[in-house]
């Protein structure tokens, strides 16, 4: 029975361009968006920029643009990527549209009418310049337990203690310089913590099936009762005060939505959009509203999105579409980050790759659709982009054991068979490709699991098979005695056949190889059903190259910057004299002092993200004593909780316990870190080698 599909990716915030991270996402649905439409689904595919917000209103204003101005430009890049790499949205809109408006508007009048939406007043800092009330990124000052300056309104960067903005000692507005007042202000919140919202997620995040293992459990963590044993979750505070560039809240002047309630409904604006223009109808001959399709029970609503934006989409999304009568969401699938060899991105350390530098230096998009593919799983892991791993496998797999396929075979019969394939093929060559059949039923499934490196490795090991054919029988010497041209024939046309089923197989993949191969072919668009039907006796186009190998020099040129900064490096060291980790040494203390400081070696047994803070990371350390300790590090930047899981480390045990914003800290993990953070970002917590045991002290 055919599927109904939509389908969406995390919207990007719309103040810069693409970066790597996007990609991946969108290049992962899309290949599951081309999988599904070549199994007859319909699926309508769409995206969104995430327009709203103070970051962007502020970042308009420096360049003397208003917020609608500054987005649009940013908008007007997209479709270079999307094009660039394959990917092909249906519709691509922006939560400032129209529709956005009126659906968040309708959403909230509908929550309200529940009796979800409370309204109190808070008290924040309010820059008497600016005259706006201030986020704490726009917030600093001195940090009330270690008098560290320029610190931010939640978290000491220094001795790592969390706290309210209005505990900040001296604080100033990082906008104008002005010292903050306090000011009362009338607040929305979204009521999470009513039984009702807590019963419906507890219902919807548990139903079989319904998301990762990875996911449900960081989502038992979030229900899980705190130290006072409240069960649930927090109120969500879903208003901001003018000035602010965002969508006005109903019968409450001066108020604007906080810009996550306004960015999932976005999905359904576009989505509205894509209707509204008339696009299902001219495609897929549909001419429900927008209203009808959203409405049917048969339709399945998936988004994918990164690690680092579960919680909103997971709890608060579910919840205001449920409790304003809509569907819930079939499911989310959640995808790791993208790391260089091992390593965040990072652009000052020429580790990042710019997408944009990918596709202006020549190199082929669907060397990096394959190589994304062969890396993701349906877990949430990260995906590693290893040069050297890339170069190998491009060129091994693609070129070497698909492409080859292809040309190995098609010369001998555009010149010794005029174009015509072999209606027989003999017995081999239909046995391999009943081989080849039998596969697709595995490759279908891995598809629609998600298990794309699965996917991409069976298809490989057919194509392994098909090469195995080709050394056994060797068309060039078929091809030298004229009374085996029979054979000839029947092998060069059964690898024709077996390319085509391969392709069929990696189109989701390579949607433009595929469409080479298919006029090559002189075929239709391929689908999966096409594999259990043969080409016959069919005459096929002339065949061009359809690939090249990568050249290891292009990886240069892609991360430049790194070579060009440590060529630089001897010069700025000859310059001036070196400050060991950008500061000067500390001054000398006695053997007596150092012995004061009790480090010792901690295993990580938990971490995970501190709720309100953008920076900290709670871990449970087992430092050697028949209990676990409790830590919060201000880390978050550098590392998920994921890759901390089971490491050693080395902390400070006999640091006197302190009282915290999020709880007590039992402690101090030992980090390095460069003193001038923006010529050279990162924290690299120390990590013993092995053999180390947690208790052991460090001397």
């Amino acid at each position: 029975m055919t599927r109904q599909l939509f389908v969406t990716t995390a919207l990007p915030y719309a103040n810069g361009a693409f970066h790597i991270g996007h990609i991946m996402e969108y290049i992962q649905a899309d290949i599951w968006v081309r999988f599904q439409r070549m199994r007859g689904n319909t699926v309508h595919f769409v995206g969104a920029d995430d327009a709203h917000g103070a970051p962007i209103m502020i970042a308009a204003e420096k360049v003397g643009k208003t917020p609608q101005q500054f987005v649009a430009e940013i908008a007007a890049g997209r479709k270079q990527y999307l094009d660039g790499f394959h990917i092909a949205f249906d519709h691509w809109h922006s939560t400032d549209a129209p529709e956005n408006h009126q659906l968040a508007q309708d959403i909230y009048r509908a929550l309200r009418r529940e009796g979800l939406i409370a309204v109190r007043n808070i008290e924040q800092f309010f820059d008497p310049v600016k005259s706006m009330f201030l986020p704490d990124r726009y917030i600093k000052g001195e940090c009330p337990k270690c008098a560290a300056k320029d610190q931010y309104g939640d978290s000491c960067e220094v001795c790592g203690a969390v706290y309210a903005p209005t505990e900040l000692k001296n604080p100033y507005s990082t906008l104008t310089g002005a010292t903050p007042v306090m000011k009362s202000s009338e607040h929305h919140f979204f009521q999470l913590s009513s039984p009702r919202c807590l019963e419906f997620l507890q219902r919807w995040t548990q139903e079989p099936g319904r998301l990762q293992p990875e996911v449900l459990n960081k989502i038992k963590e979030w229900f899980a009762a705190d130290d006072e044993g409240h069960v649930g979750l927090s109120d969500w505070d879903i208003s901001r005060d003018a000035p602010y560039f965002g969508i006005e809240i109903p019968d409450a002047p001066g108020k604007y939505f906080y810009v996550w309630l306004d960015a999932p409904v976005g999905y359904l604006a576009s989505l509205k959009a894509w209707f509204d223009q008339g696009g299902p109808q001219r495609r897929d001959g549909d001419s429900r509203s927008f209203e009808q399709f959203v409405a049917d029970p048969a339709v399945e609503q998936y988004h994918f999105i990164g690690k680092d934006i579960t919680y909103f989409h997971t709890l608060f999304w579910p919840a205001m579409l449920h409790f304003s009568g809509r569907k819930e969401p079939t499911n989310v699938f959640v995808h790791g980050f993208i790391t260089v060899s091992g390593e965040k991105m990072s652009k000052s350390r020429g580790t990042g790759i710019s997408p944009l530098k990918y596709l202006e230096i020549g190199m082929n998009a669907e060397w990096l659709r394959y190589y994304i593919a062969a890396k993701l799983n349906a877990k949430v892991e990260d995906v590693d982009f290893n040069p050297e791993d890339f170069v190998a496998r491009v060129n091994s797999d693609l070129v070497g054991k698909y492409v080859n396929i292809a040309s190995r075979a098609a010369g001998f019969i555009a010149k010794r068979f005029e174009g015509h394939l072999s209606a027989d093929l003999g017995v081999e060559g239909r046995a391999l490709l009943d081989g080849l059949r039998a596969g697709r039923e595995d490759i279908e499934r891995l598809y629609e699991e998600r298990e794309f490196g699965k996917a991409v490795r069976e298809v490989m090991a057919l194509a392994d098979r098909v090469n195995a054919y080709v050394d056994q029988h060797k068309p060039w010497d078929l091809a030298k005695k004229p009374e085996l041209s029979a054979a000839l024939h029947d092998v060069c046309s059964t690898c024709i056949e077996a390319f085509r089923l391969l392709t069929i197989y990696l189109k989701p993949v390579l949607p433009s190889v595929a469409a080479q191969v298919e006029k090559f072919l002189q075929v239709e668009p391929l689908n999966f059903a096409d594999a259990a039907r043969a080409l016959g006796a069919h005459r096929i186009g002339a065949y061009q190259h359809l690939m090249q190998r990568v050249d290891p020099k292009l990886l240069d040129a892609l991360f430049e910057p790194a070579a060009a900064a440590a060529a630089a490096a001897p010069a700025a060291a000859a310059e001036a004299p070196a400050l060991p980790g950008g500061e000067d040494i500390a001054p000398t203390i006695g053997i007596e002092d150092f012995a004061k400081i009790d480090l010792r070696i901690a295993r990580i047994v938990e971490a995970r993200k501190v709720e309100g803070s953008n920076k900290l990371l709670q871990l449970t350390l087992d430092v050697g004593e028949g209990r676990t300790r409790n830590v919060f590090s201000g880390i978050q930047s550098a590392y998920t909780p994921e890759q901390l899981v089971g490491k050693l480390t080395v902390m400070v045990a006999n640091l006197a316990p302190r009282k915290m914003k999020f709880g007590v800290s039992e402690g101090m993990v030992l980090a390095a870190s460069h003193a001038d953070e923006k010529a050279q970002p990162g924290i690299h917590v120390l990590e013993p080698w092995p053999g180390a045991q947690p208790g052991m002290r460090v001397r």
